[in-house]
């Protein structure tokens, strides 16, 4: 079912490639089940996935020399990260935003507050019309940083806005969350192969 997302599946990664070579983060936002998602993405981009991810030695000799009595407990115990940053996760500054300027530009702000142009945001919106959501896409691309869309099958007004979207092959919404996780876990297996191999 997913052969139909297979160039745009290839064309995202790319872009994460390209993302992490330049020292970029990814910034990732959605709503209720699409929250989750933005959740789990971060979970597998920030940690391992399939792989082992050691640190790299030049950041084991710099922690050694700072902390030579426990060096090995504090390296031991951490892994490579691909930095991510879930928008959906700040209850704070979202809370305050929602109550006090609008609730539809919560993610834009924070896209806002973070953005860099070596820098993806991916938008998670199984109608692909989620105003926080194409606030945040809207920004992203007035700050010059590249973007990514999940979305279901009619696209919505992400499938223009984005540089690459992902259209899961179902306008039912439960079906197109279904279809987003297979998506997102090819993507950080991908991008976890070519930054840790």
């Amino acid at each position: 079912m997913l052969v139909s997302c297979r160039d745009a599946i290839e064309n995202a990664f790319e872009m994460l490639r390209q993302c992490y070579v330049n020292g970029g983060k990814v910034l990732i936002c959605g709503n209720g089940g699409s929250a989750a998602d933005s959740e789990h993405i971060v979970g597998e981009l920030m940690k391992d996935f399939l792989l082992k991810r050691k640190i790299c030695s030049e950041d084991v000799q710099k922690i050694r020399e700072a902390f030579p009595e426990d060096w090995e407990y504090l390296s031991g115990n951490l892994q490579g990260a691909l930095p991510a940053i879930s928008l959906v996760s700040q209850s704070s500054i979202s809370s305050a935003f929602i109550n006090d300027v609008a609730a539809d530009m919560v993610f834009a702000q924070q896209v806002y507050g973070y953005i860099k142009e070596e820098d993806v945001v991916i938008g998670l919106s199984t109608s692909g019309n989620a105003k926080n959501v194409v606030n945040a896409i809207k920004i992203a691309k007035a700050m010059g940083a590249k973007t990514i869309g999940l979305t279901g099958e009619t696209g919505g007004r992400m499938k223009n806005l984005c540089d690459v979207y992902i259209k899961a092959p179902s306008e039912e919404t439960y079906r197109i969350q279904e279809y987003h996780l297979p998506i997102y876990h090819a993507l950080c297996a991908m991008i976890e192969i070519e930054v840790f191999t």
